[in-house]
């Protein structure tokens, strides 16, 4: 009898070892495109931001196993949807990051919300997915559809840029944006004279271009991204659309592609962004501890976004101590404020849009750069209450449901 009562306290301590082994730790996949239009922009400089964060949370020195794998989405809902149930299924995965590609983006956080697991979207740009897609396990971490339209777009308006023209990427971010933008531009005076829809990457913008020159429009929108942003650009000046007149507005813009086109190029271009490498002490630190991990680049917003948002999240895990119930997780990261060097003071909503400050950015004449990645001129500041759109009108069942 006392054997088999030994054995029995042997075995729950074993089990309950197990157990505490497994709350500790923690798998963290990077679903990204990896070698697509967006891979400079997210891609493996989003591994790099999500290990910095991992390494700057104290965890593993207090005991914690904390993994950062990475998976190729290739912008493809259905792979990405694939890659996403085998790491929550088979490699327990507890936690996705970035994920650009609205389509990709919409599909994985409700499977994250199935498999109650956590979905730190900060590559995807639709504001639906604090919207009417909104989600207990998904967080909207650092821009959006809305913020970038209210930005840009209410900046050019008032500026006299008073009718547009957009060439848009034919998928749920290009939509979600040109509709965020015509809305802004339209309430501001403005007017909305005409459109056209391209394939996602698309290496030939010529005949979109047309339509857009023969519309007359001062303002030519950009509602799309990365490559397609940088040919569309490049191939707008070959043109002659700026030189005819007309101004592009670029409406979601990384710093990696101003880096690719060149001043020479992307001067005088207004965007919207939510961090710049060059702000502080705190973003030029993180900046050139990425920087040494990728051939000196800077870290566009996207992957600045992802280590503020995985910081959060094992801030939230270690007061928890256990990432197995994904939405209980993601209440608690709502619950506390958000406060890094990177994005500053915050908070997170309840249909899980994060609220921080976003930029109105100029591009710097060649003349105006002090150096390499010397790019930005900051010409305003959208406070958070004001840079995106009220919790009351994105149609969030959690919200209409309290």
């Amino acid at each position: 009898m006392k054997k088999t009562i030994a054995f029995a306290a042997l075995a729950a301590t074993l089990l309950s070892g197990t157990a505490f082994a497994q709350e500790k730790t923690i798998r963290i996949g990077n679903l990204s495109d990896q070698s697509g239009l967006y891979a400079d922009a997210t891609g493996g400089g989003s591994t790099i931001a999500a290990k910095l964060a991992v390494e700057d949370s104290g965890l593993l020195a207090k005991g914690w196993k904390i993994e950062v794998i990475a998976g190729d989405h290739q912008n493809k809902a259905d792979i990405g949807t694939n890659i996403a149930r085998q790491w929550y299924d088979v490699d327990k995965v507890d936690l996705i990051v970035d994920t650009p590609n609205s389509g990709v983006a919409l599909a994985v956080s409700t499977l994250t919300k199935e498999k109650n697991k956590v979905f730190l979207n900060s590559g995807a740009a639709t504001s639906d997915l604090s919207g009417k897609a909104c989600s207990p396990n998904t967080i909207h971490w650092t821009y959006d559809t809305y913020a970038l339209a209210n930005g840009t777009g209410k900046a050019i308006v008032k500026n006299g840029g008073d009718s547009w023209f957009f060439l848009t990427a034919d998928y749920a971010f290009g939509h979600a944006l040109e509709r965020d933008t015509s809305a802004v531009v339209e309430a501001n005076g403005g007017k909305v004279v005409g459109k056209v829809r391209h394939p996602i990457n698309s290496p030939d913008f010529s005949s979109y271009l047309l339509q857009a020159q023969s519309s007359k429009a001062k303002i030519v929108g950009l509602a799309n991204a990365g490559g397609d942003t940088t040919n569309s650009i490049k191939q707008a000046a070959e043109f002659g659309i700026t030189t005819g007149g007309q101004k592009l507005a670029a409406l979601l813009l990384f710093i990696t592609d101003v880096h690719a086109l060149g001043l020479n190029v992307a001067q005088g271009l207004t965007f919207t962004e939510s961090f710049y490498w060059d702000m502080n002490d705190g973003t030029r630190a993180f900046s050139e501890r990425f920087g040494k991990q990728k051939s000196g680049s800077k870290p566009t917003m996207v992957q600045a976004g992802v280590y503020s948002a995985v910081r959060h999240y094992l801030k939230a895990a270690e007061a928890l101590g256990s990432v197995t119930d994904g939405a209980k997780v993601v209440a608690k990261m709502k619950e506390t404020p958000t406060d890094d060097a990177l994005f500053g003071k915050g908070s997170i909503r309840p249909d899980g849009r994060k609220l921080h400050p976003v930029y109105l950015f100029e591009v710097k004449k060649p003349s105006e750069s002090k150096g390499p990645w010397d790019y930005y001129k900051q010409m305003g500041v959208i406070p958070a209450e004001d840079a995106f759109r009220p919790m009351a009108k994105g149609d969030c069942p959690m919200v209409a449901a309290r």
